[in-house]
């Protein structure tokens, strides 16, 4: 697929892997609808990408607010007359033992890596089933496939995602709609804090740089992949633990024991 001149609908587009993954797109010529909370943040991005000659515009939303979702699906397609391809980038992580983790905090996450990203999919479908054309793209995770200790929310939320991409990409076998799910492995993002940095240290966990990711995703898109998994040994270890989870079990208990004290400094 050529990304020029498509519109692309951005979400989470001012965070960790979304600022590259915008800049990258903008110069393969894409018009971005650049999505997120912050309108300092988004006009700043957005002007950065008209100084290097591309097209940006931005829409401010809270996926917190009840039917955020409805309105930024039906300002989109004004922003330049189309929406080509959703990428549903916009997403919380907390790495934390699960008992300190609190209710508000779960049902937030939930709402973000989750519900907000499905109820957009769900607004604009008919759009793209009007057209018989469009790509959305689901930024998942390893641990969409893999079960990590003291992730256990966040774990569930893209085991969702990733559940979701691959029922609706079956759905819409008979379509030219694509769907496409991306699953990084860590990033270094601010979305890391020191206790996640420091514990990925300490158990010798990868952590890959945003404009890697980014560059990846990019790639994805063009060629209409289905689903990219980043990342090695990660990966492999997504794949064994559908076939063997009680192997993948033994083999993270001592990463587990160890991440512990770190994860125990966390409270949200």
């Amino acid at each position: 697929m050529q990304l020029k001149n498509k519109c692309i609908l951005l979400t989470g587009a001012t965070g960790g892997i979304g600022k590259p993954l915008a800049l990258q797109l903008a110069a393969k010529g894409a018009k971005l609808i650049l999505v997120g909370r912050d309108s300092n943040k988004l006009e700043t991005l957005a002007q950065q990408i008209h100084n290097k000659g591309g097209n940006a515009k931005t829409l401010v939303a809270n996926f917190a607010e009840q039917g955020a979702t409805q309105q930024l699906a039906q300002q989109a397609p004004l922003q330049f007359g189309n929406v080509d391809i959703l990428i549903n980038n916009a997403g919380v992580l907390d790495f934390i033992l699960f008992e300190d983790q609190s209710p508000e905090r779960i049902a937030q996450m939930i709402e973000t890596n989750v519900t907000a990203p499905i109820q957009i999919a769900n607004a604009l479908m008919p759009h793209f089933k009007a057209n018989n054309q469009g790509q959305l793209v689901m930024i998942g995770s390893i641990l969409g496939s893999l079960g990590f200790p003291h992730y256990a929310t966040y774990c569930a939320s893209k085991f969702a995602i990733h559940g979701f991409s691959q029922a609706l990409r079956r759905e819409l076998v008979d379509t030219n709609i694509g769907v496409t799910y991306i699953a990084p492995r860590g990033v270094n993002t601010p979305m890391n804090d020191a206790a996640t940095l420091a514990m990925l240290a300490k158990t010798g966990g990868n952590v890959d740089e945003p404009e890697k990711v980014a560059q990846i995703i990019v790639k994805a898109i063009e060629q209409q992949k289905q689903e990219v998994f980043i990342g090695q040994p990660e990966s492999f270890f997504a794949w064994l633990n559908g076939f063997l989870p009680s192997v993948v079990s033994i083999g993270l208990k001592k990463q587990a024991r160890l991440a512990r004290e770190f994860a125990a400094k966390n409270k949200h």
